[in-house]
C-alpha cells in the first residue's frame, strides 16, 4: 500500500475521507447523519472501533468515516493508535475504494503518532494473494494507497522509519506465507539477497561443505534427510561505530518440519511450513535495520535446513557431535530446531565474538500450551537484557512474557552415553529445550532465547493482520535496537 502525503487545505468534497477520534469525543462539526450513523454502531472512539456514512457536501456526496483513537491519555495510545489506521484498512480495503484520505487536521497528534496509525493502517493491509487465481472481483483487495492530509511538521520523517519497518514485516510474512516447495534453504538464501543487496546488507553464506569442515555435526544430522541442501545465512549491519561488537540475532530457519523419522502426525503438518519463523523474522528485522539506516551494529544468522524422513535420515538414538564439540544423543528427531540452533550460535561466538545473542525460534508446541497466541516465551541468562527485551515487547506489541531456567531442569536433559539428550521428559518440555541451548553459550555472553512457536502464523484476523503470516519478532527486535543500542 502506498502512503501519500497531501500539501494544503483538504477540498470538502473528498471522498472517502477518515479522521481519528478520541474515545467519546466525538467532534462537534460532524453532520448530522455521521453522528447518528456512529450512534447507530455504537461508536464511541474506543480503540479499532470503525463506522462511515454519506453526507452531502458542496453538491457532492462524500462518504465519511471514523476510526477510534482510544483513551488520549492511555498508556497504550500508540498501540490504540495503530488499532485505529488498521480498522480503515480492514473496512476500506476490498470496499471498491481505490484510495482513502485520512485527514488529521486538528486532531493535535504528534508526528510519531500519526506515524502509529499509518503503521497499522499498512501493517493491516498485508496480503498474499499470489496463488489465489479464482477471487472473485468483491473478494479482490481494492485500496491501493492512503493520503495523509493535515499531518503536523516532522510527520514525513517520522512515517519513513516506520515505513521501513512495516517493509520488514511484510518481508518477514512474505517468507513465513510462502510454501516449502517454493521457500527452501538456498531459495530462502535468494530473497535475502533480492531484497537486501543495494542496502548496505553484507550478506555471506556456509553450505554443507563448509559446515562440516566446521564441524556442525547437530545441524547437519537435521538436514541428512533432505535433498534440500542446508544453508547458513549470514546478514551485517555495520550503522553503529567502526569496530564496535555487534548484537547478534540468530534465527531458526526450518523451511519444512515433518518431524524426521519421529514424524509428526498428519492433522496440521501443513503448518509446519512456518517453521522457519525464527529466520523469517532475522531476515525481517535486518531489512527493516538497513532501509531505516539504524546506527547500530548487529549480524543476523539464519541456520536453515529441511527436515525430512528419508532413507538417509537422522535417527532416534543417533550419537551427533556439535562444532562446540559437545556430542549430543538424538532421542526424537522432531527436536531439530535447538540442534540446528546449537551449531549456529556456536559459530556467532567463534566468528562474531558479539555484545549479546537473542535468539529466535518456533521452537516447542509446549509454548503454545504455556503462554496460547498471546506471548512468546522469554528466556535468559541476563536480567538486564530479559528486561530490555520485555520493554521492547510491550512497547512493538509483540509481547514476551519471562520463564525460569535453572540447574533442576537442566540435569533432565543428561544423557547416559552422551553429553546430553535433546529432549527431556513432557513436563517443560519449553525449559529443557531452552536450557540445551544454554548450553551452548559462552560464559560470560549475555544471552536470550525467544520461543514464538505460538505467534508467527494467526488462524484469525488479529489487531495489525489479517488471518495468516504475523510477521511476529521483527518489531520486538527493531525496537530492542531502537531503544538500547542506538544513541
Amino acid at each position: 500500500m502506498q502512503i501519500e502525503f497531501v500539501a494544503g487545505p483538504l477540498a470538502a468534497t473528498v471522498s472517502p475521507v477518515a479522521r481519528i477520534v478520541d474515545q467519546d469525543a466525538l467532534p462537534a462539526d460532524l453532520e448530522a447523519v455521521v453522528l447518528e450513523a456512529a450512534r447507530a454502531a455504537r461508536f464511541s472512539g474506543k480503540a479499532g472501533q470503525a463506522c462511515d456514512a454519506f453526507v452531502a457536501r458542496d453538491g457532492a456526496v462524500v462518504r465519511v468515516a471514523l476510526a477510534g483513537g482510544g483513551d488520549a491519555k492511555a498508556k497504550d495510545r500508540t498501540a490504540a493508535l495503530e488499532r485505529a489506521g488498521a480498522a480503515l484498512t480492514a473496512r476500506f480495503l476490498t470496499s471498491g475504494e481505490a484510495a482513502l484520505t485520512v485527514d488529521f487536521t486538528g486532531t493535535r497528534l504528534a508526528p510519531a503518532e500519526v506515524a502509529a496509525v499509518l503503521l497499522g493502517a499498512r501493517l493491516r493491509a498485508w496480503r498474499y494473494d499470489l496463488y489465489r487465481t479464482k477471487l472473485n472481483e468483491e473478494q479482490k483487495p481494492s485500496l491501493k494507497s492512503i493520503r495523509v492530509a493535515g499531518a503536523p511538521e516532522g510527520t514525513e520523517a517520522a512515517w519513513a522509519v516506520e515505513a521501513a519497518l512495516a517493509e520488514g514485516v511484510e518481508f518477514t510474512r512474505e517468507l513465513v506465507t510462502e510454501p516449502a516447495n517454493v521457500l527452501y534453504p538456498a531459495s530462502f538464501v535468494e530473497r535475502a539477497h533480492k531484497r537486501l543487496d543495494g542496502t548496505g546488507v553484507k550478506i555471506r553464506v556456509l553450505d554443507r561443505d563448509e559446515m562440516a569442515a566446521l564441524g556442525m555435526g547437530a545441524l547437519l544430522g537435521v538436514a541428512q534427510g533432505s535433498v534440500r541442501e542446508p544453508k547458513l545465512l549470514v546478514m551485517e549491519w555495520k550503522g553503529g561505530p567502526a569496530g564496535g561488537k555487534p548484537t547478534a540475532f540468530v534465527g531458526k530457519g526450518v523451511t519444512f518440519d515433518t518431524g524426521g523419522i519421529s514424524l509428526k502426525p498428519p492433522a496440521g503438518m501443513e503448518d509446519m511450513k512456518w517453521d522457519m519463523g525464527g529466520a523469517g523474522a532475522v531476515a525481517g528485522v535486518m531489512l527493516a535495520l538497513a532501509k531505516r539506516k539504524a546506527k547500530a551494529n548487529v549480524v543476523g544468522i539464519c541456520g536453515l535446513v529441511e527436515n525430512m524422513p528419508d532413507g538417509n535420515a537422522q535417527r532416534p538414538g543417533d550419537v551427533v557431535t556439535t562444532m562446540s564439540g559437545q556430542t549430543v544423543e538424538v532421542i526424537n528427531t522432531d527436536a531439530e530446531g535447538r540442534l540446528v540452533l546449537c551449531d549456529a550460535i556456536t559459530w556467532t561466538q567463534k566468528e562474531f565474538a558479539p555484545a549479546a545473542i537473542v535468539d529466535l525460534a518456533t521452537l516447542t508446541g509446549a509454548m503454545i500450551i504455556s503462554l496460547g497466541h498471546e506471548y512468546g516465551g522469554l528466556f535468559a541468562n541476563d536480567d538486564d537484557l530479559a528486561a530490555k527485551l520485555l520493554a521492547a515487547g510491550e512497547a512493538s506489541g509483540d509481547k514476551l512474557w519471562r520463564q525460569p531456567m535453572g540447574p533442576a531442569y537442566d540435569k533432565l536433559i543428561d544423557s547416559p552415553i552422551a553429553d546430553m539428550k535433546n529432549v527431556g521428559p513432557r513436563e517443560g518440555g519449553s525449559i529443557t529445550a531452552a536450557q540445551f541451548i544454554g548450553r551452548y553459550v559462552d560464559k560470560g555472553m549475555p544471552w536470550a532465547h525467544l520461543d514464538i512457536a505460538g505467534m508467527v502464523w494467526a488462524n484469525k484476523p488479529g489487531q495489525t493482520w489479517d488471518k495468516g503470516a504475523t510477521g511476529y519478532g521483527v518489531r520486538v527486535l527493531d525496537r530492542f535496537v531502537r531503544d538500547n543500542l542506538e544513541g
